[in-house]
């Protein structure tokens, strides 16, 4: 099998719901991994947050990209940085929010699928700004000599 590779001018963006707080930008779903997964990239405005909500089977992994935040699993909370993980477990009830003053971007996994994508992809679709593009395209790290 032949790799797939993407870029961030590949991915689409998504917010779920029009009073959302997060973005979802799809890195890798089912159709293209061939495998029941999907990847994205959250994306939370400050004070942004996720509706609390959990998973039938699938496993979700957050990785933190940039910001800083705050993860709530079944009633334990932590705040969450740059380089840390949060593994969520099947039927875990979850919410992700942004606590800093900038934009909070976590790379978010979630195996299987359990129809995420297809409810990503249900919502209002949106732009990534220049922002975004900095930081998925790590050019927010360069450092000029």
């Amino acid at each position: 099998m032949i790799p797939v590779m993407k870029s961030p001018k590949d991915y689409q963006a998504f917010r779920i719901s029009p009073g959302d707080t997060n973005r979802l930008a799809i890195v890798f779903d089912p159709v293209t991994a061939n495998a029941s997964l999907t990847v994205c990239v959250e994306i939370f405005d400050p004070g942004g947050k996720t509706p609390p909500n959990r998973h039938q089977l699938a496993v979700e992994m957050f990785f933190v990209l940039k910001g800083r935040g705050r993860a709530t699993c079944d009633g334990k909370t932590v705040s969450i940085k740059p380089g840390d993980s949060l593994l969520v477990p099947p039927m875990a009830t979850h919410v992700i929010e942004n606590t800093g003053s900038e934009r909070l971007y976590t790379l978010c996994i979630m195996v299987p699928n359990e129809d995420f994508v297809e409810l990503i992809r249900s919502g209002t679709p949106v732009e990534l700004d220049e922002e975004d593009m900095r930081v998925l395209g790590r050019s927010d790290m360069l450092v000029a000599c």
